[in-house]
């Protein structure tokens, strides 16, 4: 079977139309799973935030009784600046 030049350029319009679909198609996936990714990470970041907030108290706490302990008073601390 040959093919007219009409029909090769025809079933190269369809080739070319065919793999744009795919790619768009490739593309969205890879953009929810990004997206996906994304939500993950800041997850993370809030539990990470969390703990990180619940340290600095607990230090907070230590530092105090080791400085009612020794005796020392609180005009004598440094500010610590807070985030």
């Amino acid at each position: 079977m040959v093919l007219t030049i009409e029909q090769a350029t025809l079933s190269i319009i369809i080739a070319t139309l065919a793999a744009i679909v795919f790619s768009l198609k490739v593309l969205v996936s890879l953009e929810r799973r990004i997206g996906r990714i994304d939500s993950n990470i800041e997850s993370v970041v809030r539990r990470v935030e969390a703990e990180e907030i619940k340290i600095e108290a607990e230090q907070l706490r230590l530092e105090r009784a080791i400085d009612v302990a020794s005796g020392k008073s609180r005009a004598s601390k440094s500010k610590k600046r807070r985030r």
